[in-house]
């Protein structure tokens, strides 16, 4: 069986924007909230998951920030002992409110999506206000959250203009960035090869300004490939799923999607329920067997490349 120390947790699958990778225009099909497991289930999830080794948490949805009392569920997460790390994935629109609450609880990793920084453009791409993402990335930085990192989605013909505004944005404000390919998350139409933009290009772009000085050091838990940028003092990171033919090969994470089910990868349909292991009462042992169902049926890399025909939206599994 593959290793897995880290565990991505939905606790919502809804979404406060319309990202045109990852949720489509007009879309309602929602979950009933009585599908959506209950912060107790949720965390007597993690603690089975920790129990057989899972040292790291990042809490994500949809938006996990939409979701009632997520700052206190933040806060029991950082209360289990053999917990590492805990981190927050956000859009960034809801967190200037919550930040400083959720440094007091210790959170001190968070990673924002901004896929623009130019307002048009962001606006275009979620349908949101880019001021409440940099509100909110301003806020998480007054509070004291040590690590901060910005994630960006590359799509040709929208917003690969963003790729040096958002370096020296980044740099300015010391926030590590990351550039991301686009993969078929959601729906198959979203990725083609004329919006495709991959991570080599990005690094020509990116060399035809400065220079890129390869950095050995892990600044987060997932695949980033990351790059030292002299001129600016800057990290920057690339996460390239579909042309890095290498990019599965130290994956150590699972998903839990927010109605119940352990996903063991992304980029295929393999699915384990949980719910009948948590309703009407929880069952540890239970819970236990089928982590260990997910772990051997792990698979040793993504579909994405061979026409993968996604079975449900991004914010259903979880980012």
């Amino acid at each position: 069986m593959m290793h897995v120390d880290y565990l991505r947790v939905s606790i919502t699958d809804r979404c406060n924007e319309r990202c045109l990778y990852c949720l489509p225009e007009g879309f309602s099909d929602w979950k009933p909230r009585e599908e959506i497991l209950t912060y107790e289930e949720i965390l007597a999830v993690v603690e089975v998951a920790v129990a057989m080794g899972v040292r790291k948490v990042r809490v994500t949805g949809g938006e996990p920030l939409v979701r009632k009392d997520a700052v206190l569920f933040v806060t029991e997460l950082l209360r289990i002992p053999e917990l590492r790390e805990v981190s927050l994935s956000t859009n960034g629109t809801r967190l200037a409110p919550v930040a400083g609450a959720l440094s007091t609880a210790g959170l001190r990793s968070v990673n924002v999506s901004l896929d623009a920084i130019d307002p048009v453009l962001y606006r275009r791409i979620t349908g949101g206000d880019v001021a409440e993402v940099l509100a909110g990335l301003e806020a998480a930085r007054a509070a004291g959250i040590p690590k901060i990192k910005l994630n960006a989605v590359l799509m040709r013909g929208i917003n690969e203009t963003q790729i040096w505004p958002l370096v020296e944005f980044a740099a300015a404000h010391r926030f590590i960035l990351r550039f991301i390919e686009l993969m078929p998350v959601s729906m198959t139409e979203v990725l083609n090869d004329e919006n495709f933009f991959p991570i080599a290009e990005v690094k020509r772009v990116l060399a035809a300004r400065t220079v890129l000085h390869p950095d050995p050091h892990r600044h987060g838990n997932g695949p980033a490939h990351y790059c030292h940028l002299p001129e600016l003092d800057s990290i920057v990171g690339f996460i390239g799923a579909m042309s890095d033919l290498h990019f599965c090969e130290s994956c150590n994470k699972m998903r839990l999607t927010a109605d119940g089910k352990i996903r063991p990868c992304l980029g295929n349909h393999g699915e384990i329920d949980l719910k009948s292991a948590l309703r009407p009462t929880i069952d540890p042992r239970s819970l236990q067997q089928r982590f260990l169902t997910a772990l051997r049926d792990k698979p040793p890399e993504h579909t994405f490349r061979n026409h993968y025909q996604p079975g449900r939206i991004m914010t259903a599994i979880g980012g």
